[in-house]
């Protein structure tokens, strides 16, 4: 098997803030021994999550078991969704904003200054990919 070096983009702080999770919930229930350190096992839980990475490539780059990279992987979810916040507790913060971008995702459009969304009809250029909750008219 051949090894790369690769690259994930995402702050370093992202990187520290999981593994001072890990490390407080490991010596919360007192665990002795394990095969990755809380930033390595850190940075496969955020490689799994950012660029999509199978257990099994995972489990080779970090050299361990295929059940150890989903279980680590398994263990970092928990401890990120047990700090984030409640439906209740999003939804009053996003009412004080101006904006909110639910899933992360920019939409490029080329019409700035137009309040409007712009919408081009021929498919060979993109256009503002804006979902729809509610009947199309």
């Amino acid at each position: 098997m051949l090894f790369y070096p690769a690259t994930i983009p995402l702050s370093s702080r992202t990187l520290n803030h999981l593994a001072e999770r890990i490390r407080g919930h490991r010596k919360q229930c007192r665990s002795r021994w394990r095969r990755l350190d809380p930033g390595r096992q850190a940075l496969l839980a955020l490689a799994h999550l950012r660029n999509d990475d199978t257990y099994t490539r995972l489990a080779a780059g970090f050299e361990i078991g295929v059940a150890t990279a989903w279980r680590n992987v398994q263990e970092a979810i928990t401890l990120l969704s047990a700090a984030a916040d409640d439906l209740d507790t999003a939804m009053r913060r996003i009412r004080m904003l101006a904006y909110a971008i639910l899933d992360g995702t920019l939409i490029p459009i080329d019409r700035v200054a137009d309040q409007k969304p712009y919408y081009d009809d021929d498919p060979a250029t993109s256009h503002v990919g804006v979902p729809q909750w509610g009947p199309t008219l």
